[in-house]
């Protein structure tokens, strides 16, 4: 089962608002969902609208689920060290698959 952290369209017309959850890739963007992880109100200022559960995510995170672009935008927010954690482990398995793969060419 793919897992992804994403935004949940919620509200009504012209007052939109969002809910992040994780939701298996499968299901559709409205659809239902596994966990609610935070939610985002686009029309209140200065990060008052916006809450999310960082011990969650770091959760998923850790178990396979992938943010959306949008929400690593928004995660990057609120907070920053889950995102760059998430960065770093990605370019050291990009460092460790290309030493690996540098070594096998010497063969």
């Amino acid at each position: 089962m793919a897992l992804k952290i994403r935004l949940r369209q919620q509200g009504r017309r012209n007052h939109l608002t969002y809910r992040l959850v994780l939701a298996d890739a499968r299901f559709p963007r409205d659809g239902k969902y596994l966990e609610l992880l935070g939610h985002y109100d686009p029309h209140l200022e200065d990060n008052k609208g916006i809450a999310i559960k960082e011990d969650r995510i770091s959760f998923w995170l850790e178990h396979g689920a992938v943010m959306t672009e949008k929400s690593e935008a928004l995660i990057a927010k609120l907070a920053p060290e889950i995102v760059k954690s998430l960065r770093k482990k990605r370019q050291e398995k990009r460092l460790k698959l290309n030493a690996k793969r540098r070594a096998a060419k010497k063969k």
